[in-house]
């Protein structure tokens, strides 16, 4: 496995690779790798000759209020996760690598941000389309990975791809999920062992939802209602949002129809869990 940490580079042994026919699968993280990775790895790896994994933490996606020198980081132990698991090269750059000056033109993400999570983040997915750009131009991926476990971030990417015309496919990689179907989270940890248990209502109210709606339910409204309802009753949690888009481009629905996503967010005592499903509506 090669680890390259400089731009110059990357995109000179990128363009080897792919000057002797080789396709390319990217996973792109801000490091600090866990099984959601893992997955995508091993996606990238069956359908590729080539698999590239970059580990930045990217300080334009950090809003005033987040911390980024908090966030974890072991360059060592993902090394050792990425070797295992079969990628052919790390690109790790420093941030003055990525940013040796301020960034004079930055990505504007217009559309898909402001529901969800983006409400509550202004700005983020500006700073991830902004490095995502720069990524895709230095490693030229043929296929880039993405977990479905945050919906939201793949419908921008998509957006990106095709807004900008990048020649990638994008594949998005269905959430990894525990034995009862609670969604697999680094943030799981911090869940009380009565709050573990009560977790796993999440994702059974989704699953209620996509029964009623299967059965003939069209009203969002009324499968918000579902899902809320389940939450309260069988949780000691708060419920942060629940909302039904179309999929992946995130607009209102008055009538459920064609590919739609529900997703919902609730707070534990320490710990915030997102899921969601997303599906098609005949």
């Amino acid at each position: 496995m090669k680890i390259i940490t400089t731009i110059a580079e990357m995109q000179q042994y990128m363009l080897k690779l792919k000057a002797a026919g080789n396709t390319i699968g990217y996973v792109p993280t801000m490091g600090f790798l866990h099984e959601g990775h893992i997955t995508l790895l091993n996606k990238a790896r069956q359908e590729n000759q080539v698999v590239v994994l970059s580990v930045f933490v990217n300080p334009l996606q950090f809003g005033p209020s987040e911390d980024l020198d908090a966030y974890p980081r072991d360059f060592e132990r993902d090394r050792k996760i990425a070797e295992k698991e079969g990628a052919d090269v790390v690109f790790f750059p420093s941030v003055s690598e990525m940013y040796p000056t301020a960034p004079s033109v930055m990505a504007a993400v217009k559309e898909r941000t402001n529901v969800l999570c983006g409400k509550s983040r202004p700005g983020h997915f500006d700073g991830v389309a902004t490095v995502l750009v720069k990524l895709f131009n230095i490693i030229q991926p043929t296929r880039a990975y993405f977990g479905l476990k945050d919906a939201q971030q793949v419908a921008v990417v998509d957006g990106l791809i095709k807004d900008f015309n990048f020649p990638i496919e994008l594949v998005p990689v269905n959430t990894i999920r525990e034995a009862d179907g609670l969604a697999k989270s680094s943030r799981n940890l911090y869940l009380g062992k009565e709050e573990r248990l009560q977790a796993v209502e999440l994702y059974k109210s989704l699953r209620l939802a996509k029964d009623a709606i299967e059965s003939g339910e069209r009203n969002p409204g009324h499968i918000a209602r579902l899902i809320e309802e389940h939450i309260n009753e069988h949780c000691n949690a708060e419920v942060d949002y629940i909302e039904i888009y179309s999929y992946p481009e995130l607009k209102q629905l008055k009538e459920l129809r064609g590919k739609i996503i529900i997703a919902l967010a609730a707070k534990f005592s320490k710990a915030r869990l997102i899921d969601n499903i997303i599906f098609e509506v005949e």
